[in-house]
């Protein structure tokens, strides 16, 4: 059995993390940011202005890019290189990350956060994972 190529893991996995971070931007500061407001002061608590909070989930996200390639990476041998193995990659960080979230949040949650801001995500996060990994996968060749 080969070795897998942990630079290029690496050099996809942040690619794949930099897609998804500003795919994650474009949707949490764009597209849900006035709802995560009203949630905000529905419960009168002030929005967080710490950047820590901020750097936390832009690295938490680019793990999940690594992740993501270093999944791709793994199942190679078994479903062969390119896009569909990717994909499925991308699928299983999907499973694993957002449906997961979005049904903690949708149902543990009920009452105190919104079915919009629990499961917009997780739609949204069914394009975006798959598709940053294909990006991430794109770099990654053996060794």
């Amino acid at each position: 059995m080969r070795e897998m190529n942990s630079g290029r893991i690496l050099l996809g996995g942040l690619m794949a993390g930099l897609i998804m971070n500003g795919s994650e931007a474009a949707l949490h500061a764009g597209i849900l940011g006035d709802d995560t407001g009203l949630l905000y002061e529905k419960f009168r608590v002030g929005i967080p202005d710490t950047t820590e909070n901020l750097l936390l989930l832009i690295f938490a996200t680019f793990v999940m890019g690594i992740v993501a390639v270093w999944l791709y990476a793994a199942m190679r041998p078994r479903y062969g290189a390119g896009p569909r193995t990717a994909l499925i990659a991308g699928g299983t960080v999907w499973l694993l990350s957002h449906l997961w979230s979005g049904a903690y949040l949708g149902t543990g949650f009920t009452g105190i956060t919104t079915a919009r801001l629990a499961w917009i995500p997780v739609f949204w996060g069914l394009l975006e994972a798959p598709l940053a990994t294909m990006a991430g996968a794109a770099f990654y060749k053996e060794s």
